[in-house]
């Protein structure tokens, strides 16, 4: 489709430039000379609102950025051009008059960083705030493909802090490659911030991970992937449950899962994902529809009879009918009643997934179940076993560390617990 030459005027350029995507839809709501009204009426909000969405310095909702966008016609490789960071320009080199302060602050920063590695991965995230405000330029540290499936063999380890040390590099090397305009490599630009964004929803940063999953979203629209876009909307779908946006959150989800069954699911990765989104819908659904979210689980266990036990490595949605079970036991907790969620679990076992991350994840949804039991031994034992298979399953999320803290405080001498604060401590 050819693109209005409206867009490659000074104007529309100088905007984009600037990043400002508000002022270009208000560019585009003149150009079409619609009110405030008008275009509040298209969108189904108030035209104040509108008007707030055009002089916002800065993206508050995305989707709605999207939707008001495509109404005044503003073209998706603008839009995203105004989304995205500046490109970086590789520095200079430091002036012989510089102040000594202005030479060693950046390596103090570097400095600081590595000292503070040891501290968790919460110290880490100084590094990754950098590089969400302005993008690092490229490092040329090899193909992307790889370095990915390598920070997604962190992540399926539990190993948030190493992530997080390669988060940077991999954001800066990632926007060098979607300058191609590639769609592979802006679809894997996409997975990168995916991937921020899932370790970041862990650590229960979740204003970060609404922008990770923000921008991972718009990179997926641009590369034109059915699943990295499926895998950027599930993200961005757990940021707004986490911060109570839930009917949001499961309008998002329902339109991904529709669009990816439209692809008629030709193939055991596009089926995979399609478990997978159904399995994060029952979720998400769960507050205030019971028989939805139940429904939607059963949905997704018969989407994945045919999916592999064990996954194949390096897949993008990793799911098996094993998953599914699992997924029940969280819905079941979820809707407050936990001896279904340990009926859903009991023939549950580590041994059926293939990741540390998963082994562990199994064991710490048991263990909700058993706290919500009021079961302290059997929620201590669980606790246990997750710190063998990933201890940063449960050193790195508040939630879970919240029920070891109530353990020892409620529960000091029932079995396990002072094992399980030992193994907290190392």
């Amino acid at each position: 489709m050819p693109v209005d030459p409206f867009w490659s005027t000074p104007e529309a350029q100088e905007l984009v430039e600037q990043r400002r995507p508000g002022a270009l839809i208000r560019l585009g709501r003149e150009h079409r000379s619609w009110t405030l009204a008008t275009l509040g009426d298209r969108l189904g909000c108030s035209p104040a609102t509108v008007s707030r969405l055009e002089r916002c310095g800065h993206v508050v909702d995305l989707t709605l950025i999207h939707r008001a966008a495509q109404a005044v016609g503003v073209p998706v490789h603008v839009l995203v051009s105004a989304l995205a960071p500046p490109v970086p320009k590789v520095p200079k080199a430091t002036s012989v008059t510089a102040s000594s302060y202005a030479e060693e602050d950046p390596m103090r920063r570097r400095t600081l960083l590595t000292a503070t590695a040891a501290a968790g991965p919460v110290a880490l995230l100084v590094g990754l705030d950098e590089a969400l405000a302005d993008t690092p330029a490229a490092t040329g540290g090899g193909p992307l493909d790889g370095r990915l499936a390598t920070a997604r063999e962190l992540y399926d380890k539990g190993s948030h802090a190493r992530l997080l040390t390669a988060l940077p590099g991999l954001i800066a090397d990632g926007h060098a490659a979607a300058s191609s305009r590639r769609e592979l490599d802006q679809a894997w630009l996409s997975s990168v911030y995916s991937l921020a964004a899932a370790v970041l929803s862990k650590l229960g940063s979740y204003g970060r991970a609404r922008l990770t999953a923000d921008r991972a979203r718009t990179w997926a629209e641009v590369s034109g992937s059915p699943l990295a876009s499926a895998a950027a909307v599930r993200e961005l779908a757990i940021v707004l449950r986490h911060q109570d946006r839930g009917e949001e959150a499961q309008r998002l989800m329902a339109a991904a899962a529709s669009a990816l069954e439209a692809t008629g699911l030709r193939t055991d990765a596009s089926a995979s994902a399609y478990a997978q989104m159904l399995c994060t819908l029952s979720y998400t659904a769960r507050s205030g529809h019971r028989a939805e979210a139940l429904a939607m689980t059963e949905e997704a266990r018969r989407a994945a009879r045919g999916l592999l036990a064990v996954p194949p490595a390096g897949r993008l949605f990793p799911t098996s009918p094993a998953a599914v079970d699992l997924y029940a036991v969280g819905v079941h907790w979820a809707l407050g009643d936990a001896g279904a969620a340990l009926e859903a679990g009991k023939n549950l076992h580590p041994a059926q997934f293939p990741t540390a991350e998963r082994k562990a994840r199994m064991s710490t949804d048991m263990a909700r179940a058993w706290w919500a039991w009021g079961r302290p031994e059997q929620t201590a034992r669980a606790l246990l076993d997750a710190c063998r298979a990933s201890p940063g399953e449960v050193r790195d999320r508040p939630a879970i560390r919240s029920i070891v803290d109530e353990l020892a405080e409620r529960h000091p001498r029932t079995s396990g617990v002072r094992e399980l604060r030992a193994a907290m401590a190392r």
